[in-house]
């Protein structure tokens, strides 16, 4: 049995009192008020535990149980994740690995059945794996399986598409919520989305957006991502409909997660002005009543999760996180109690590090881009901080290209290589943004399908970072003029065995590497990975095909 004293922050009467937290065993046995000791001490605040209401743990590149390591440290006791990203690698084997991996940490998970595996037609791009509507009946009947993952065909809902629909029914059939992404989706077509029991929304990107989803009946999760930050234009929405507000990252890269978590957005909304009770209802109380959890709000024979922070002012330090009664975090000590099981990785390879990739190195010739002289070039501009891109169309009226060189440096060749399947060849595109002069960058984290995408100023550095990628079966490079850094990502080229804060570290190495060779950009990375998905707009290049997805078009 342990006591906790301080300032209770009691979400459903709306007060705060002096009281006494007693626990025992994973359960909160009492909550009771009494006087605090006046022995000259500043006592702490007491209040339900933040979630994170959409994440897909694969864009931290750490394994569950080292995400929960690292976002425990920040006062979240959940999240729900929706394993989308290794399910297009390995399917329902790679969802089976994401539940065993998160049983080792002492940490709330509500998994995901992934939607859209793939996500778009295998006409447009190449995934690893399927996960049709049988597949996710056989998910949707289990009970380690808590939502229906974002539903990102939005044009197969809108069009009666009976493998999607069939998918929707499955989740109504087992009484399971149905996470939405309809980005830019408005008027009759945003009702018609909801009407078929879709429920929430982390795509929205103005406030017009988020008050359109709200009045269809769609919950808002309110995104601060690394690559996508929407807060800024939603946070609105914490005083206007504070019962329809969530707040998620999405994708959180693991240099960002080391700094905050969902503590960042509370930390936000309070230097907004707005009280305690609606921040928590959108960081802690609508998740679990959204998504019929039971992971406790602070009360008697609740689930013991609950974080101890020392002010509730924008500037809140997490003193300690309780989960399922376990303190997992502690400010004063080492919060290694999260671990509670260390798998020794290097016993069984194949077991614990699961991958499917069949990339074979390529050379310069292969990555070759003819340019004759008028020709229409359609570059992809990408933007720091966007999931969408633009779209630009240039007519060439010189030589674009000077051999493997560039003579307009502002554009660089982008390369997306199949993984899946040997000797096939590489398809080439045009970029502009990350201002490479010197490098390049490569990786097997791009959305959705997971092949390999890189960026570089001349077909050498991009030889020589795609073929680093291949050798390591999955990984990030960074590559700036005679110097080279890596990342190895060999469980389904997403995911590293290494510590959160290893992870971390190494992908700091991997930006600076990136910086050196050019690229301004906060987050070059997971800002490159989203240049592959077909399903947000705009100009977007996979494995097949040059994709207009504004105007479902392929130019090449």
């Amino acid at each position: 049995m342990k006591k906790y004293l301080g300032h209770i922050v009691d979400v459903v009467s709306r007060e705060i009192y002096d009281g006494e937290v007693v626990v025992e065993g994973d359960y909160i046995k009492q909550v009771k008020r009494c006087n605090l000791p006046d022995n000259g001490k500043t006592w702490p605040y007491l209040m339900p535990g933040f979630i994170d209401s959409h994440v897909h743990i694969e864009s931290s590149m750490m394994t569950p149980y080292e995400f929960a390591h690292l976002a425990s440290s920040h006062g979240t006791i959940g999240v729900i994740a929706d394993p989308h990203e290794i399910g297009n690698v390995l399917g329902i084997e790679g969802v089976d690995y994401m539940i065993r991996s998160g049983r080792d940490a002492t940490f709330n998970f509500c998994f995901a059945a992934p939607s859209c595996v793939p996500c778009y037609s295998p006409d447009i791009e190449t995934s690893g794996a399927v996960i049709d509507a049988a597949g996710v009946e056989e998910l949707m009947a289990r009970d380690d399986i808590g939502v229906l993952g974002e539903m990102m065909n939005f044009t197969g809902v809108l069009g009666n598409d009976p493998e999607v629909m069939l998918k929707i029914r499955a989740a109504h059939k087992y009484g399971k919520p149905i996470d939405g992404h309809a980005p830019g989706l408005t008027g009759n077509n945003r009702e018609r989305y909801a009407m078929t029991g879709i429920s929430t929304d982390h795509e929205c990107t103005s406030i017009e957006e988020g008050r359109a989803c709200i009045s269809a009946g769609m919950k808002v999760i309110i995104r601060n991502g690394s690559a996508a930050k929407d807060f800024e234009n939603l946070y609105p929405l914490i005083g206007e409909s504070p019962n329809m507000v969530m707040f998620c990252t999405d994708d959180c890269h693991p240099d960002d997660l080391v700094r905050g978590h969902i503590n960042l957005m509370v930390r936000r909304a309070l230097a907004d002005g707005y009280d305690i009770w609606k921040i928590l209802m959108a960081a802690s109380i609508n998740p679990q009543r959204h998504y019929h959890l039971k992971w406790g709000m602070l009360q008697e024979d609740d689930a013991a999760n609950f974080v101890v922070v020392d002010a509730l002012n924008p500037y809140f330090r997490v003193l300690q996180t309780v989960i399922k009664g376990v303190e997992v975090f502690d400010c004063n000590t080492s919060f290694g109690s999260v671990r509670q099981h260390y798998i020794h990785m290097e016993e069984n390879h194949e077991s614990f590090f699961p991958n499917r990739f069949e990339a074979k190195p390529i050379k310069e010739e292969d990555i070759s881009f003819d340019v004759q002289k008028y020709d229409t070039l359609h570059v992809i501009r990408a933007v720091d901080g966007s999931l969408y891109t633009g779209h630009d169309a240039i007519k060439v009226k010189t030589n674009f290209f000077d051999g493997s060189r560039y003579t307009w440096g502002e554009v660089q060749k982008m390369v997306v290589l199949n993984r899946y399947q040997p000797d096939v060849r590489p398809m080439v595109g045009l970029v502009r943004g990350f201002g490479l002069t010197n490098g390049a960058i490569a990786s097997s984290v791009a959305h959705d399908c997971h092949n390999i995408v890189a960026i570089g100023a001349n077909d050498e550095y991009l030889v020589k970072a795609i073929n680093r990628v291949i050798e390591m079966r999955g990984g990030q490079v960074a590559v700036a003029g005679h110097d080279m850094t890596d990342l190895a990502l060999p469980i389904a080229g997403l995911m590293s065995p290494l510590s959160g804060h290893e992870v971390a570290y190494r992908c700091i190495l991997l930006t600076e590497m990136a910086r050196r060779a050019g690229c301004p950009m906060h987050a070059p990375f997971i800002t490159m990975s989203f240049l592959c998905l077909p399903v947000i707009p705009e100009l977007k290049l996979t494995d097949k095909h040059l994709w207009d997805s504004k105007n479902m078009k392929v130019y090449y």
